[in-house]
């Protein structure tokens, strides 16, 4: 074990990033060999890649999927996910809400143990009690921490006034009994508690790292933190104390450890997975999306012979949004101000067309409303399908037939692939009734801070849902959720529609709650602040001797009941 510390001190710094990260990986099965005894093919390690960097095992901090994948591993929170994405128990073994939907009461499980580390008595990791909650929960809301997560409490937990948290919104009932109380009913709330943010942490071990708690992570999950040389590799062995079994009582996680590699190029990172150095891909890049699906869609069978593949619906709306708020526009008749110049545009876009022909249908046309279709079942709203005539007598009662009297009209985007080729195909599209259109390309930190300052009026976006309710994707059109302090990056903004989303917030039966969601989504796409594109699909590349991984619509990764040949 000291010669395998002593290769990683001298020799790692003067390799080449990938033989660097060839060689982390055959040090990670050393480490484990050494310490178990085992030989490399009786380890089993699954490997994956990150290709953009991970900058914290927080759970304050799990604000990107690097971050969030990585951490789902280490800890857990009061409730998680199914397959189908609705709510289960996790630490908590039950819970009830109160008939007016404000209080939430948890009943934990006993003997739940924190990971061992040097912080707890004798290093040994202590039992969960719902004091770890509370201070869990405090910790995402106090101001200090500067989380990103602190979102999902701010605005719904109890308060004394509009800046100070009531005592009681956390409070330890017992040592089992967690008791949340919110300022007003808010319907998804247990859908907000499967996210990362409020993963339970312990005190002790957080305050011996206060900010370097991020590279020393102790949680109650599946796995344990192991080792991290940054920007190479990041490596996690199995907790054996872990709480969970299977379905037979067989214990798990099945894995002995998890192996992360940081290859920011996917055309390298590609080449490794075919080499079988890479057990799992997630997505797929411009270069080698025709080497795994043919022009229709269709898995090539060279491919799938040697591969698994899984495609499934995604949670992400892709569209281009239009800022509406007049305030911001020297020109009160700007044409992107009238309605029916908006729904000409809607029209005029072949969406099955363009998903062929730049994403080899991985996605769905956008068609329906801004909520993923899938989510609401038979009772997804009816968009905009291709209808050039329709298009052209909207743009002539707009007082612009074919275009007429239209002056240029500017759409920004980011340069990567599929953003600027998806607006040079509507460019073409919106030419042949018209409207012309100048693409404007921008960096991605300037591109957002002028969508949210309301600077750029016609831009590509999309919306990857944060948790599994409709309601996530109701909330960009809520008139107090204007950018910069929230996601209406449209600026739209409607009475009937606050009112739809205001009552949705209260309703607890998921049916009457679901007719709001596609009243709202009606009303929205009717109004046409935003052009839906279409609808994100979650391609995963597995090896054949993977077992147990199953994509899901958030694109999930849950380690724990995967197994490896």
């Amino acid at each position: 074990m000291r010669k395998v510390k002593k290769v990683l001190a001298i020799y790692i710094p003067k390799m080449s990033h990938l033989h660097k990260i060839l060689c982390l990986f055959f040090i990670t099965i050393s480490i484990f060999s050494c310490k178990e005894h085992k030989t490399d093919k009786s380890y089993k390690i699954f490997r994956y890649n990150q290709d953009t960097d991970i900058s914290s095992l927080d759970p304050a901090y799990a604000n990107t999927q690097g971050n969030i994948w990585a951490v789902n591993q280490i800890f857990n929170g009061l409730v998680t996910l199914d397959k189908k994405l609705g709510v289960i128990p996790c630490l908590a073994a039950s819970w009830k809400v109160s008939v007016d939907g404000k209080r939430y009461t948890f009943y934990l499980r006993k003997n739940i143990f924190f990971h061992d580390a040097e912080g707890f008595e004798n290093n040994k990791g202590r039992e969960v009690n719902a004091q770890d909650f509370v201070y869990s929960f405090k910790r995402i809301i106090d101001q200090k921490t500067v989380s990103r997560g602190a979102w999902i409490f701010n605005d719904k937990v109890l308060k004394i006034n509009d800046s100070t948290f009531s005592d009681t919104c956390f409070k330890a009932i017992d040592n089992y009994t967690l008791q949340i109380t919110l300022q007003k009913p808010y319907s998804p709330f247990l859908q907000i508690l499967t996210m990362p943010y409020a993963y339970v942490v312990p005190k002790e071990i957080v305050e011996k790292w206060q900010k370097e708690f991020r590279i020393h992570p102790v949680g109650t999950g599946a796995f344990k933190f192991k080792l991290w040389e940054d920007k190479s590799a990041l490596v996690f062995e199995k907790n054996k104390a872990y709480w969970k079994t299977d379905s037979l009582g067989k214990p798990l996680p099945y894995l002995d450890g998890i192996h992360i590699s940081f290859v920011n190029d996917r055309n390298i990172a590609f080449m490794l997975f075919k080499q079988k150095k890479i057990d799992f891909i997630s997505g797929l890049d411009e270069n080698s999306r025709d080497i795994v699906f043919d022009a229709d869609g269709n898995i090539q069978k060279d491919f799938s012979q040697a591969f698994n593949v899984q495609k499934v619906p995604y949670m992400n709306t892709e569209y281009l949004g239009i800022q509406l708020d007049k305030s911001t526009y020297g020109n009160k008749n700007h044409p992107l101000l009238n309605l029916k110049v908006r729904q000409a545009l809607n029209y005029a876009i072949n969406r099955k067309q363009m998903v062929q022909y730049l994403l080899n249908n991985v996605g769905k046309a956008g068609e329906n409303g801004a909520i993923p279709p899938f989510m609401l079942n038979s009772n997804a709203v009816k968009g905009f399908d291709y209808n050039v005539d329709k298009a052209l007598q909207l743009l002539a009662e707009a007082g612009y037939p074919h275009g007429e009297g239209l002056q240029p009209i500017m759409l920004n985007t980011l340069t990567r692939f599929p953003y600027k080729e998806i607006c040079e195909f509507a460019q073409r599209e919106w030419s042949k009734i018209g409207i012309k259109i100048q693409i404007e390309t921008l960096d991605k930190a300037t591109l957002l801070e002028n969508i949210s300052n309301g600077n750029i009026k016609f831009f590509r976006a999309s919306w990857q849902g944060d948790y599994a309710d409709p309601e996530n994707y109701m909330a960009l059109f809520y008139s107090k959720n204007f950018t910069p302090a929230g996601p209406n990056k449209c600026r739209f903004s409607n009475p009937a529609f606050d009112t739809y989303y205001e009552k949705s917030l209260s309703e607890q039966n998921a049916t009457i709650r679901n007719k709001y969601y596609q009243k709202m989504d009606s009303l929205a796409m009717t109004q046409s602040p935003m052009i839906v594109l279409f609808y994100d699909e979650v391609v995963r590349l597995l090896q054949k001797d993977i077992l147990g991984l199953e994509a899901d619509a958030m694109n999930n990764l849950f380690l724990e009941t995967v197994d490896k040949k």
